[in-house]
């Protein structure tokens, strides 16, 4: 109910009388995938092998409200008031059924131009900036100031944009531990002839020492991250220290930094090739501030500031979008590689170390300006940096258990590479002409996935292995309990308005 009484209150204000007159838009994607075999309704798990077929339904509708009018030509001051809700959550297309609490208020923010400074557009609020999407996939690699709320100002001139900001991102990054973080930020942008664009940014975040505050960056001296990962460190310390049981190490106040980078290059306008873009990013990531162990029926706070401040992140991504064949044929191709490191962590496989990469391939074929078909096809690789990470087989944990690689038994399944493989075709109409991009969509498709994984899809299948488990029959097979096989038919509706 806590969660529904807001989400009530935005709705009541955003119909009121004073927003009748504001410019709306938004998007909206809803979709039904039967899955005969026990998943959750997407191909794999996650974007990797392209967003088609593994993103869930979505919606989001933005208001602009102009306070006063802005003049194209004219140097007086103008301001408008932005605001924007979304969520993942439509009725009978996902776990949420549409319920309200899935709903968020992502942004909030006032304009004003010409204000002391003529071309310069200044905002209060939420500060997100971006230099586009990688459309296959879904993503935005080269953005900043996403996580702060504060003020920035922007020019915007024929050949060259700028953007600096600062505010602050704590709530953000900790949604339920605050403690403030100023974050200071910026991008420039350059545009050529309308043929090329070349932009770069930056953001930091900067947490400073506040002693007393349990949210602050601190540090428990001697946790290790063996001790981290196991969370066995209060039980060893009271073991070994058995006069200060109720007592772990005072923890140490420390400041906390990160920041990261962004790159953007792109080209077009040229022949078959309508546009190219390819962003990146590099970024360290921000420290984490505390986990808790339980002992004797006791709670204690350890802080791993110290053992999460090394983890970094490389992104590159790029897309190419063809015109093979004039209101025939269209073609996009885009491919996507990522880096993920912790110095800290040589121990155990974890999200925080490991790389990936995919290419995706998606075609349209114009049988007419409304109906197309649609063919897409994509290859990925994951790797672990720490070892076994993924489960091939339906018994890879007893495979994995007497493994001389892993003595401190932190392995999660016997390979170390997930390679999965996905094939989505099908018939598209769309209503407003040829465009691979080009909305609303109406599709009917079929999926097919491949994956080294056992079951790499969201389930509900029952993975114990002990005698209990009576969802299997009592004696049965490995090829009667493993899936690397996945398939999918959709019906699928898409519109940007």
């Amino acid at each position: 109910m806590r969660k529904l009484v807001p989400s009530l209150f935005l709705f009541a204000a955003l119909s009121s009388p004073a927003w009748a007159g504001a410019d709306v838009g938004g998007y909206f994607r809803v979709m039904t995938r039967p899955d005969l075999v026990g998943g959750d309704g997407k191909l794999g798990y996650w974007n990797l092998y392209g967003r088609l077929l593994n993103e869930g339904p979505y919606g989001a509708v933005e208001l602009k409200l102009d306070v006063l009018e802005r003049q194209p030509t004219s140097r007086e001051l103008w301001t408008d008031l932005h605001v924007k809700v979304e969520g993942g959550s439509i009725a009978g297309a996902d776990a949420g059924n549409g319920g309200l609490g899935n709903l968020r208020l992502s942004q909030v923010y006032v304009q004003a131009g010409n204000l002391a400074i003529n071309g310069v557009t200044w905002r209060m609020g939420t500060l997100e900036s971006n230099f586009g999407d990688l459309g296959l996939y879904d993503m935005r690699l080269a953005q900043v100031l996403t996580d702060t709320v504060g003020v920035s100002a922007r020019y915007e001139g024929g050949v060259v944009d700028a953007l600096i900001g600062v505010g602050d991102a704590g709530y953000t990054l900790r949604p339920d531990r605050y403690n403030s973080i100023v974050s200071p930020g910026g991008t420039l942008r350059v545009r050529a002839g309308g043929h090329v664009e070349l932009g770069a940014g930056a953001q930091a975040y900067l947490e400073p020492e506040v002693v007393g505050n349990r949210n602050a960056p601190y540090t428990t001296p001697g946790l290790s991250y063996d001790d981290y990962v196991r969370r066995d460190f209060v039980a060893d310390y009271a073991e070994e220290n058995p006069g200060e049981s109720t007592v772990v190490p005072r923890p140490g106040p420390t400041s906390a930094s990160s920041y990261k980078g962004v790159f953007y290059l792109g080209f077009g306008s040229l022949g078959p090739l309508t546009w190219n873009n390819l962003f990146g990013s590099y970024t360290v990531r921000h420290p984490d501030s505390y986990v808790t162990e339980s002992y004797n029926g006791v709670d204690y706070d350890l802080y791993v500031a110290g053992l999460t401040d090394e983890r970094t992140v490389l992104l590159l991504g790029d897309e190419l979008q063809l015109r093979l064949v004039p209101e025939r044929l269209d073609l996009v191709v885009g491919a996507l590689y990522g880096l993920h490191r912790d110095a800290d962590n040589n121990i155990a496989p974890s999200d925080d170390d490991r790389r990936y990469w995919s290419a995706v391939a998606r075609a349209q074929v114009y049988l007419s300006p409304v109906v197309h078909l649609l063919g897409e096809g994509s290859y990925a690789e994951e790797r672990s940096h720490n070892g076994k990470q993924w489960r091939n087989h339906y018994d890879s944990l007893f495979a994995n258990s007497q493994d001389p690689d892993d003595p401190l038994a932190l392995q999660f399944g016997d390979a170390d590479v997930r390679t999965t493989i996905q094939g989505k075709g099908g018939l598209v109409l769309n209503p407003l002409g040829p465009g691979i991009y080009t909305r609303p969509s109406l599709r009917i498709l079929y999926g097919i996935q491949w994956s080294s994984q056992n079951n790499a899809f969201g389930n509900s299948y029952v993975e114990s292995l002990d005698q209990y488990n009576y969802l299997y029959p009592a004696e049965v097979s490995a090829d009667e309990v493993e899936r690397h096989v996945h398939q999918l038919v959709a019906l699928e509706a898409e519109v940007w308005f």
